[in-house]
């Protein structure tokens, strides 16, 4: 993401996941598994590259804050702090509907994990090794569903608390 709003992207574009160069206007950006998101400064979303699992159907979203894609979903943060995703769901990872007060979103291959305004963390989706058990979590500033199968959250005194495995990333 550049200063001026536009995006460059270097790397595979099997999918056509770098056709980014007429984007403008963009505020953040994240990548999924062969597949790049941009979020406008006007609140809506762009999308470039594979859609195999749904994860580009993003054209109708609007008043998104924050992105987050991943393996085969991508999540949207809403400006009333709610939470939306589309995509593979094979695990439950896009059931987010009912999410309130969450001020930061993070997908991971299959799970995605919500950070409330009140520093607590909720998941939802594959939890094999753990990397949904985020319940007793509190005191959070960041969060981030990290590769495949682990999350890991950032406290406000600044250590860091980590569930799930570490299989595979």
């Amino acid at each position: 993401l550049k200063s001026d709003g536009t995006a460059v992207a270097a790397g595979a574009n099997d999918y056509g996941q770098g056709n980014v160069t007429g984007w403008m206007d963009i505020v953040q950006v994240s990548t999924g598994s062969g597949y790049t998101v941009g979020l406008k400064s006007d609140g809506t979303v762009v999308a470039v590259g594979s859609n195999w699992s749904g994860g580009c159907n993003v054209a109708g979203w609007m008043n998104i804050t924050q992105v987050a894609a991943s393996w085969g979903h991508t999540v949207g943060l809403k400006v009333d702090h709610t939470v939306v995703a589309v995509g593979h769901n094979g695990y439950g990872q896009c059931n987010v509907s009912g999410w309130t007060n969450i001020v930061q979103a993070s997908a991971g291959a299959g799970h995605t994990v919500g950070l409330k305004s009140d520093g607590t963390v909720v998941a939802v989706g594959d939890n094999s090794s753990g990397q949904c058990d985020v319940s007793g979590w509190t005191d959070i500033i960041q969060v981030s569903a990290a590769g495949g199968d682990h999350t890991v959250g950032l406290k406000s005194d600044g250590t860091v608390v980590a569930t799930g495995g570490t299989g595979w990333v």
